[in-house]
């Protein structure tokens, strides 16, 4: 996006009481000053002088598209300029009251701005006008240059004020690839307590950063941090009871660091909801863990992973579209490594139908999770042979659009049966049996005769089981 909304910033305070007052602030000056590229969608602005007027000036001078939204209580306004939404602070002062996320706002200088800030890195001020950057805290730059997070106050103080910081610097320092500094670092496990309802945080506010941690590029190592300070546990500890659950001889880690290392494995471009997969593929091993004299084993560990998944997501207020899909992913994980080459093609076949939509997804999680397992054992399935096999069979049929010869009706009317479950189930065993290839989609005679014999099996053990 060009820098065009900026320019009709300038062009409108030029000549008027704010030239030289206005300032951008934040992640937008972080990220120049690194050569990252900046997003000018989205632009945080502070002045030394009240926000809330700034707003209705820029809505007055047409400068802003829409009318502003005002926050008075914290010395706030939200306006649109261009294409960029832009928040402009009053450069103010603020302390918390316990378990309020409402801060008691003052008016403040730029000074005392910078220090209410999360980190030092984050404290810069570029002037609108000039250009020239400042750091009013004077140990912006350094910490820059040495990579290091570390919150411009005692670090107590700054967590206490809004403990989501805390999740902030795990997700910076995974982000930028920067340290956090000793001291900052134990007060996250100090502080981590105060990461919950009580204390202000709402799960969804926990959400968000967790994705963002996720899709960072450094997100292994900021998911670990997570989890050594204690954080992870305060959100989500069936995922924090992975570490150290030790595994079978397939694998060189323990639960978490190989989750970590599938991680690391996934295609920079893997998206959001493939990445919060491969962090809960093996949620369910701590909980199915057994040890005999054959080894170590995770019986159904997909199956109750993904029931883990769904609470954890549940929890943490996510879409009930994205929980259905990162725990189907889950409940998958495991369908893709029990490929052997001598599976029939009608076993490959159901295999297809089963994976559905999610096909190509569990392909990059299998590769994902059999790269992070022991790379001096031979890999424990052939998904490029399994791929060629899907490949061919979709030549053949269109598995996703087959359907059974009978119709729930019909299976009605010829087998003198009543609707309910017992017709869904027979009739998808008839698609079963056209996707194995054994039956026709037309052949309804034919369909008749097996569903008759599924039928009279089916009432067999029925009967059976009455007399036990």
């Amino acid at each position: 996006m060009s820098q065009a909304p900026l320019e009709q910033l300038r062009r409108a305070v030029r000549g008027t009481e704010y030239e030289g007052k206005i300032f951008l602030v934040g992640g937008w000056v972080r990220d120049k000053l690194l050569g990252k590229v900046v997003d000018i969608s989205d632009i945080d602005l502070v002045l030394e002088g009240d926000a809330l007027e700034l707003a209705e000036w820029l809505w007055k001078k047409r400068v802003s598209s829409h009318a502003p939204v005002l926050y008075p209580s914290f010395g706030t306004a939200m306006v649109h300029v261009g294409d960029a939404q832009v928040e402009l602070v009053t450069a103010r002062a603020e302390t918390y009251r316990q378990g309020s996320r409402k801060p008691i706002v003052t008016p403040g200088t730029l000074f005392t701005d910078a220090q209410r800030r999360d980190f030092t890195i984050n404290t810069f001020l570029e002037s609108l006008d000039t250009g020239e950057i400042v750091d009013p805290l004077g140990v912006g730059h350094d910490d820059l240059q040495a990579g290091v997070l570390r919150t411009p106050l005692d670090p107590v103080i700054t967590f206490t004020d809004d403990p989501l910081r805390m999740l902030r610097a795990c997700r910076f320092a995974a982000r930028l690839g920067f340290t956090i500094a000793p001291t900052t670092y134990q007060a996250l496990k100090d502080n981590a307590f105060r990461l919950s309802p009580e204390h202000g945080i709402s799960y969804e506010r926990v959400r968000e950063e967790l994705n963002k941690t996720l899709l960072a590029p450094g997100a292994s190592a900021g998911l670990e941090q997570l989890r050594e300070t204690g954080l992870l546990a305060r959100f989500a500890p069936e995922l924090a009871a992975m570490h150290g659950v030790s595994q079978n001889t397939w694998h060189a880690y323990d639960v978490w660091t190989h989750t970590l290392k599938a991680l690391e494995n996934l295609p920079r471009d893997a998206d959001l909801l493939l990445r919060l997969a491969t962090l809960f593929h093996d949620i369910g091993k701590p909980a199915t863990r057994t040890e005999d004299g054959s080894g170590v084993h995770f019986y159904e560990h997909e199956h109750v992973g993904a029931q883990l998944t769904r609470d954890v997501l549940t929890r943490l207020k996510y879409a009930n579209d994205e929980i259905k899909q990162v725990s189907t992913l889950v409940g998958l994980h495991m369908r893709y490594g029990a490929y052997k080459s001598d599976w029939t093609d009608a076993a490959v076949r159901r295999l297809i139908r089963t994976v559905d939509s999610h096909r190509e997804a569990l392909f990059t999680l299998a590769h994902a999770d059999l790269a992070a397992c022991r790379p001096d054992l031979p890999p424990q399935a052939d998904l490029r042979a399994l791929s060629e096999r899907m490949a061919a069979i979709d030549a053949q049929i269109d598995i996703r659009t087959a359907d059974s010869p009978l119709s729930g009706i019909e299976l009605m009317e010829r087998l003198g049966i009543p609707a309910g479950p017992l017709v869904g189930r027979l009739k998808n065993a008839l698609t079963d049996a056209v996707i194995a290839g054994e039956l026709t989609e037309g052949d309804k005679e034919t369909a008749e005769a097996l569903a008759r014999t599924l039928l009279s099996e089916i009432e067999t053990t029925r009967a059976r089981a009455k007399t036990v």
